[in-house]
């Protein structure tokens, strides 16, 4: 802990501001304008690059025709194009990282550890675990592969939570608990996979890498269905979530019902995990290092919930949009490019905090 002397004066340009607003409901809230800028500029960059990947492909597109196609100025074969053949993985893409940048803040904010990110602690494993036994099993098509996906994810979710339970769910043990659940699916997918034959195997493989490859409104629509719900009332427990971060019984003292909030707050990350990995397949790393960076570049404490859901929806379209260019006429699947980008990240997180001495 560091301790400020009190002969010494704070610089005033350290100093954070905030403004508190109050509503005529009675409602208040504080709005920190570092933090609030730093979520419109990284909702600003997430739809410009969404405008982009619409343009980019065999037959491209300059950003000036997307916009102009999107408000009904195009012509016809651009319609086609824009709207029933680009648009929608654009859509999912950005519905995908939003999804997984709200649940890697929410479950690294209750775990108060940053590896406590759900491709950490199981839940990405589960969901794999789940879609590679309808896929292996069953032969199921792609509907109920989602399906096996969605199961496999929640029937995670409650193991870990009750695994975790001992007095209430604190987050060292929520993070061992999900660390061991991690390694024993990953275990059993790589099972699944030796007993597969070699189509399902090959199919499994491609399932298991996470891609955006022909992703249509059949998986947006459902997906911006549930982030229309779960991403805001994720945002309206913000408050609590940052109170819990003290520790419970600081939020207790404060007024807040910690267990439901945090029920409520892992229920709701569960099925984002859930519907982004039944519309994409496993996306690593990007719950894990959205909520990192957001929180650098606010330089706000608390889970950033705002600004994490923004930069997950940035990381994955400018991670699909390099899947797209990298190689020219040969796409990469976006899990290949989260996943450098990812251990990049982490050997940069590893430098630097080695050179601060915190490591």
């Amino acid at each position: 802990m560091t301790v400020t002397s009190p002969s010494r004066p704070r610089n005033p340009s350290r100093t954070r501001t905030s403004r508190a607003i109050r509503t005529g409901g009675g409602l208040s809230f504080r709005i920190e304008p570092r933090a609030l800028l730093a979520t419109l500029l990284l909702t600003a960059a997430a739809v410009g690059m969404g405008v982009v990947l619409i343009g980019s492909g065999d037959f491209p597109m300059s950003p000036g025709d997307v916009v102009r196609t999107l408000l009904g100025n195009g012509t016809a074969s651009q319609e086609f194009i824009v709207t029933e053949l680009r648009m929608p993985r654009a859509v999912v893409a950005l519905l995908v990282g939003a999804a997984l940048g709200a649940s890697g803040a929410v479950f690294q904010s209750i775990s108060r550890n940053p590896l406590g990110s759900p491709d950490v602690i199981g839940f990405g494993q589960g969901a794999t675990a789940g879609a590679l036994t309808v896929i292996v099993l069953f032969k199921g098509n792609a509907l109920a592969v989602t399906g096996g996906a969605l199961v496999g994810c929640l029937l995670t979710g409650a193991a870990v939570y009750f695994l975790a339970w001992k007095r209430g769910v604190h987050g060292f043990r929520l993070v061992l608990v999900g660390i061991g659940a991690a390694a024993m699916l990953t275990a059993l997918n790589h099972y699944l996979i030796t007993k597969a034959s070699i189509v399902d195997a090959t199919r499994a493989t491609v399932w298991m890498t996470g891609s955006l490859d022909g992703r249509g409104w059949e998986q947006a629509w459902p997906l911006l269905g549930v982030c229309a719900v779960l991403i805001p009332l994720v945002l309206g427990h913000g408050r609590s979530l940052r109170m819990m971060e003290m520790g419970d019984d600081a939020a207790y003292a404060l007024g807040v019902s910690v267990e439901r909030a945090r029920l409520v707050l892992m229920l709701s990350a569960v099925l984002l995990i859930a519907v982004a990995t039944a519309a994409a397949g496993p996306i690593a790393f990007v719950a894990l290092s959205a909520p990192q960076l957001a929180r650098r570049l606010t330089r706000s404490p608390g889970a950033n919930l705002g600004a994490s859901v923004c930069m997950g929806a940035t990381l994955l379209v400018v991670a699909d949009w390099v899947a797209q260019q990298a190689l020219g006429g040969t796409q990469l699947p976006v899990g290949v490019v989260t996943g450098v980008l990812g251990g990049c990240y982490l050997l940069w997180l590893l430098v630097t905090e080695r050179k601060a001495g915190r490591i």
